[in-house]
């Protein structure tokens, strides 16, 4: 299996500036989804776990009850944009420090950057790397 998520992510790096079409599955938090990604010559890699590359939400299993309240309406609003079933694009594919996840900027069927979309909103901010800061004792 670690064999096959290598050559997977490898592959995305020739491919990492197309865009890739993914189904939606499950939502995993604000800025996580489970999807089966459509690569080329119908061939479905089944769920992988995809982050959003440009956007921290608050953690489920938060510090605080006001983080996870937060993390709680970022799912949902997550949802609400990529729903269970819909079909989304992503670019700009990385590899993430889990293994077995990457990291891509994810476009709804409008085209919009869904991470951009949360930040505007306030369900997230933007993120570029590095550590995260908390999310409790924010007014």
């Amino acid at each position: 299996m670690k064999r096959f998520l290598v050559l997977f992510c490898m592959g995305f790096i020739c491919q990492s500036c197309l865009a890739t079409p993914v189904v939606v599955k499950y939502i995993v938090d604000g800025d996580t989804f489970i999807g089966d990604v459509l690569m080329a010559d119908n061939i479905e890699v089944m769920s992988v776990s995809i982050r959003l590359i440009n956007v921290d939400t608050p953690e489920i299993h938060g510090a605080c009850d006001d983080e996870i309240r937060r993390a709680e309406y970022a799912k949902q609003r997550l949802e609400e944009l990529i729903p269970i079933g819909s079909t989304v694009e992503i670019k700009n594919i990385k590899n993430d420090k889990y293994p077995g996840r990457i990291d891509a900027n994810v476009y709804d069927g409008a085209g919009r950057d869904v991470g951009q979309v949360l930040v505007r909103e306030k369900v997230g901010r933007e993120y570029s790397g590095g550590k995260r800061q908390s999310w409790c004792n924010l007014n």
